[in-house]
């Protein structure tokens, strides 16, 4: 079994390394950063969260975010998705994952928080 290394200069203090299962959830996390289009020369990158933002949370569109998502985590074979949450809130939307790192079958949930006003990603 390879162990995955790499480092991120967000939320850290003093330590900028990142290994395994944390690494692959900061890559998604800046997945679900870009905009689908935004990235020069791959106008297929990124997610279409970012313009569903604004409009009502029907079955279509909860369905379409669901896609959308399991699309992007299907490109990192690190990762599995086993359940999407989408919830409006006042100022955006909530997305709950619960992946799974593939490597040492470990569980986790990710809350991710789309604010459309600060037009800005968080998470829990």
């Amino acid at each position: 079994m390879s162990t995955y290394r790499g480092f991120s200069t967000a939320q850290s203090l003093k330590k900028y390394s990142l290994t395994d299962f944390d690494l692959a959830r900061r890559d998604l996390i800046n997945y679900f950063n870009i905009r689908k289009g935004e990235k020069l020369m791959q106008p297929g990158f990124g997610t279409i969260i970012w313009d569903m933002l604004f409009e009502p949370l029907s079955d279509d569109v909860r369905q379409t975010i669901t896609a959308d998502i399991t699309r992007i985590v299907s490109y990192d074979p690190r990762l599995t998705v086993n359940q999407v949450s989408v919830t409006q809130q006042t100022q955006g939307l909530q997305i709950e994952l619960t992946l799974t790192y593939v490597p040492t079958d470990q569980t986790a949930k990710l809350a991710l928080n789309f604010d459309n006003q600060a037009q800005r990603l968080t998470t829990n």
